[in-house]
């Protein structure tokens, strides 16, 4: 499988295609010095300091009634699964976990990070699935996640997490954005997405593909294959898978910043959490992900809980994916002596570092 390795350059986790790693971290924030000095930071820091106090966020009504809606519906639909054809239910099951992929391997590390490069019969298969979870259209999720990662726990991360489980978990759906995330979204580079014509006919089209992928099609092939009722099909594959998916991928933003393990960094706030990786198809492994975001398995163990690294390996093995970039053992290794929290499987297990070839093996006597 053709990997593009990773290098480590002046002190830096670098791969070939530029992308960066931050090696310093204070304060749960990376520190980039680059030609700017402390003293300018704290400079525009204090100078920032009476505008945000000034914020204070509102309440965006139409997305709060949309996502009480979805919620209470979610409850409803739930209560409906015990007076429905059970494979109502089951599909409704299903279309969570395979439209999964659209975010994880789709929106996520395909279209967000670059991580791999995929041919277009699987960019279109994507961007469908993708459109199935209905979380907004590919270059508005990928603007927000973008900004989220060169911003991360700052006023300019659109779901920070230092605001509290709540805001990044939902708040930050209903709440007006902090002027510092409206600024840094105008400057973010879009020109790759833009220059996909795949991601803007989705962009385009999205009000009616939404109404086609989320809505008609999985509310309408409970009733029309096994004669599930309308009502039912309508609460369960639209309200209630919708919620479930969502909520999924929410508790990455939130669970996966603040309750875990922190083998690759111990400065900053997302976590490896197993839990956020079994429902999110391989996400939580957030802690990795963070340290290395240009890694197209979103964690060091792309077989462990992980089934999105085994979807992109699949469609590599077909050649509709390639260009997979990964980290090297060394690389990692590195990283987790210099900044890890000691909780790494096998970075300080002298037997294992030996058998990979990462330290020179003790002579005997």
């Amino acid at each position: 499988m053709p990997y593009l390795q990773c290098r480590m350059t002046e002190g830096r986790d670098e791969v070939p295609n530029g992308d960066v790693c931050a090696t310093k971290q204070q304060n749960g924030n990376t520190h980039h010095l680059e030609g700017k000095t402390r003293a300018n930071k704290n400079s525009d820091a204090s100078e920032k300091k009476s505008e945000d106090e000034k914020f204070i966020p509102r309440i965006k009504w139409p997305d709060l009634a949309a996502q009480l809606f979805i919620h209470i519906g979610c409850a409803y639909g739930l209560y409906l699964c015990f007076y429905s054809r059970f494979y109502t239910s089951l599909f409704a099951f299903c279309t969570i976990y395979t439209s999964g992929f659209g975010i994880t391997a789709g929106v996520h590390r395909l279209w967000s990070h670059r991580a791999y490069k995929a041919n277009w019969a699987l960019r279109f298969f994507l961007v469908i699935l993708f459109t199935i979870t209905g979380q907004k259209h590919v270059y508005q999720w990928a603007l927000d996640h973008r900004v989220h990662h060169k911003y991360t726990e700052s006023d300019a991360d659109p779901h920070n997490a230092k605001r509290g489980f709540w805001f990044s978990h939902v708040g930050w759906l209903i709440l007006t954005p902090h002027p510092d995330v409206v600024e840094k979204r105008i400057a973010v580079d879009m020109s790759d997405l833009e220059a996909d014509p795949i991601v803007m006919w989705q962009k385009k089209y999205y009000p009616l593909l939404y109404f086609i992928f989320t809505i008609a099609l999985p509310v309408g092939i409970p009733v029309y294959f096994w004669n599930e009722c309308l009502w039912n099909s309508f609460w369960i594959n639209y309200n209630a898978r919708y919620c479930i998916t969502l909520n999924i991928a929410y508790c990455v933003n939130s669970v996966a910043h603040m309750w875990g393990q922190k083998p690759y960094d111990r400065y900053i706030n997302s976590v490896e959490n197993l839990a956020v990786s079994v429902a999110a198809l391989g996400e939580g492994w957030h802690n990795f992900h963070h340290v290395f975001p240009w890694d197209y398995k979103t964690g060091e163990f792309g077989n462990r809980f992980n089934l999105s690294t085994q979807f992109i390996d699949f469609f590599a093995w077909l050649g509709w994916a390639y260009d997979l970039k990964s980290a090297t053992p060394m690389v990692i290794h590195n990283r987790v002596k210099r900044c890890g929290d000691g909780t790494h499987s096998w970075a300080h297990d002298e037997e294992a570092l030996e058998e990979m070839g990462l330290v020179e093996r003790k002579k005997d006597g």
